[in-house]
């Protein structure tokens, strides 16, 4: 039987959700009149996840390791473009665990800010994700520390995968979900809680297409890592074990927003609603607002706001 198969299966996300739900919050899920972003008048559901301890959805994904897994004396250690390294030195902070968070120098300021106000000992260098795993890598090695992928490990996935549960328990009347995708461990939990109940749709930057260039692939490889969006959404190649489930139970189709789109999704969101979110919170919205994705006349489409760790509130440069 596959990993697919066993690890990521609806009951398994249940009992995961279950056991983080005294760490997390069931974020809000609103419903807007689309004319309010300037689409059609048509309602939107909007899952507000970005009111998320620590900022983002990773929240989940770090309680789900670090309770679920039997961690060391050493620690725990993490290499994120800033929200993953949030949300574990969050959970280790309230789970009295020691942290070594390890990002780029490309990673936004606010969040560096989060990891230090968490207790962790962070570390900046290099300019992509990828530099930061290496580095994280080489101090796993060092010290036995416990690693958590901010992505491509089963605890995380399983605890994304809570917020599709949330989603349908609120809305069970959406037809598609559209989801922001950096490495893929978000949308892979959703896609796997859904088992293709609810068209999933990928939404990535052009600066950093990880999904489309491995579904044209056939398998995970290189892809550009650029972008406004390039804290949270440019992990270099999408998880090899997020690939199938994306690939089994996601809308086909990627939906690639430009950086121009990003940003005025952004000013949309703050201009109507007064939400403020970060570049990759906002791209799946900027796939609507764009129309890169335009749904049917009577579809009943769901938008995953995922992340607000910025500084800024004026989107317009």
């Amino acid at each position: 039987m596959s990993e697919t198969s066993t690890a990521f299966t609806r009951e398994r996300i249940a009992t995961t959700h279950e056991l983080i739900r005294p760490h997390v919050r069931h974020t809000p899920l609103i419903t807007i009149a689309g004319g309010d972003v300037g689409l059609s008048a048509r309602p939107l559901r909007l899952k507000l996840e970005f009111m998320q301890h620590g900022g983002s959805f990773k929240a989940r994904g770090a309680f789900a390791n670090l309770l679920m897994r039997e961690v060391p004396e050493a620690g725990v250690a993490a290499a994120s473009g800033g929200n993953h390294g949030v949300a574990v030195a969050l959970a280790a902070q309230r789970l009295g665990r020691k942290a070594a968070i390890f990002v780029p120098s490309i990673a936004s300021p606010s969040k560096i800010d989060l990891i230090r106000r968490c207790g962790a000992d962070i570390h900046v260098g290099g300019d992509r994700y990828a530099d930061a795993l290496a580095s994280s890598e080489r101090h796993v090695a060092a010290t036995g520390a416990m690693p958590i992928h901010a992505f491509d490990q089963p605890e995380t996935m399983l605890g994304q995968g809570t917020v599709g549960l949330e989603i349908e328990r609120d809305a069970p009347e959406i037809d598609t979900l559209l989801v922001a995708v950096g490495g893929g461990g978000l949308i892979a939990g959703i896609a796997a809680w859904y088992e293709g109940r609810v068209k999933v749709v990928a939404v990535e930057p052009e600066g950093a297409p990880t999904l489309r260039d491995a579904l044209a692939a056939g398998h995970p490889v290189d892809a550009p890592a650029g972008g406004i969006a390039a804290d949270s959404l440019a992990p270099r190649r999408i998880g090899a074990r997020v690939f199938p489930i994306v690939q089994r139970f996601a809308a086909p189709d990627v939906a690639v927003v430009s950086d121009h789109a990003i940003r005025a999704a952004q000013q949309a969101l703050w201009t109507a609603l007064r939400i403020v979110t970060e570049p990759g919170g906002a791209a799946a919205f900027a796939a609507l607002l764009s129309g890169v994705y335009r749904p049917a006349p009577a579809e009943r489409v769901a938008i995953l706001i995922c992340g607000a760790n910025t500084t800024a509130v004026n989107f317009e440069n």
